[in-house]
């Protein structure tokens, strides 16, 4: 088993008897005494970090403001920032400089961790937006532009009457049509993956040739680089629909991206990593699309807590 994996249990185990409420004075130093490795104390983190994900924002009223605005559909603007001001001991926190986070909380549309949600563009355009997205939108009598700031969007865009570009950026760069396309953008760390399904994108970043990206194929690119172009998979735009889906993907792949949809932790011990998947399982009902791995691979569910879950191997044994 792999280290790294083995004490991140250690550590959810460790987390889950000290928040059940009996625990003794002997397994505190315990706890104590554990908690001196520094790999310990970095699994440690990392479980506190995602417990935190199911804790208010603050307490206090300020606080709650805040996690009200920033959960809502449309909030004003102003509000929202000026209620991150407060919280922030009036730090700047304008649009123009403000720095990423800012920025996606002040987005005009975001998403929740599960939610898929389908928009209609002042051109017609159909724009969907994955789980836990943030995007600024720009579609008047003069621009097509969208900035895609965390997550990841799915546009289909009919040509332009009037000859207006499709713009989008990302953090990485930006990419333009000048025609009708079906194109999917995911924001990940450092790159930005493309995938188009219809019509041509040209990938335009600062200081390099443009690359042209046509139908039925994709790429990631970062700041300075284009990635080669490969087959568009048909998994980046099934998730509009509401599915996932897992052609021969390997068992720990398939997790990650499972994870997205769910709060909490959701991994797999490495001598089940391997295994393969193949299906199209619902993304509005992950505990049923966990039900339908255990039932037809060699693995089991354990749940330390309702939001720490993990695949384990049935036997002691497993081959991938």
């Amino acid at each position: 088993m792999g280290s790294d994996y083995r004490v991140l249990q250690q550590a959810a185990e460790w987390f889950a008897l000290l928040q059940s409420g009996s625990v003794s004075a002997g397994e505190r130093r315990a706890w104590a005494a554990w908690l001196e490795q520094p790999e310990h104390a970095q699994a440690w983190a990392k479980v506190e970090r995602i417990s935190g994900q199911f804790q208010p924002l603050t307490s206090d009223a300020v606080g709650r403001s805040a996690g009200a605005m920033l959960h809502g559909r449309q909030p004003n603007r102003r509000q929202v920032l000026k209620v991150l001001s407060v919280l922030c001991g009036g730090a700047a926190l304008s649009l123009a400089g403000g720095s990423l986070p800012w920025r996606q909380w002040a987005a005009d549309e975001r998403t929740a961790v599960g939610e898929i949600r389908d928009l209609r563009l002042a051109d017609g355009s159909r724009l969907w937006l994955s789980t836990a997205t943030a995007v600024d939108i720009a579609f008047d009598a003069t621009a097509r532009s969208l900035a895609l700031y965390r997550g990841e969007l799915l546009i289909d865009a009919p040509a332009s009457r009037r000859a207006r570009p499709l713009l989008l950026t990302s953090r990485e760069g930006r990419v333009r049509s000048e025609q009708a396309a079906r194109f999917s953008l995911r924001q990940e760390d450092g790159r930005t993956r493309l995938s188009v399904f219809t019509g041509v994108v040209d990938i335009q970043l600062d200081g390099f040739a443009t690359t042209s990206v046509s139908a039925g194929q994709q790429t990631e690119f970062g700041p300075r680089h284009v990635a080669p172009l490969s087959a568009a998979r048909a998994e980046h735009q099934a998730w509009a629909s509401g599915v996932l889906l897992a052609d021969n993907q390997r068992l720990e792949d398939f997790l990650a991206e499972l994870s997205r949809y769910r709060h909490g932790y959701l991994g797999c011990d490495p001598r089940i990593a391997d295994l393969r998947v193949v299906g199209a399982f619902p993304l509005a009902d992950t505990e049923r699309v966990l039900d339908a791995l255990a039932a037809t691979l060699p693995v089991r569910i354990e749940r330390r807590m309702g939001w720490w879950v993990s695949l384990e191997p049935v036997a002691k044994r497993v081959e991938a």
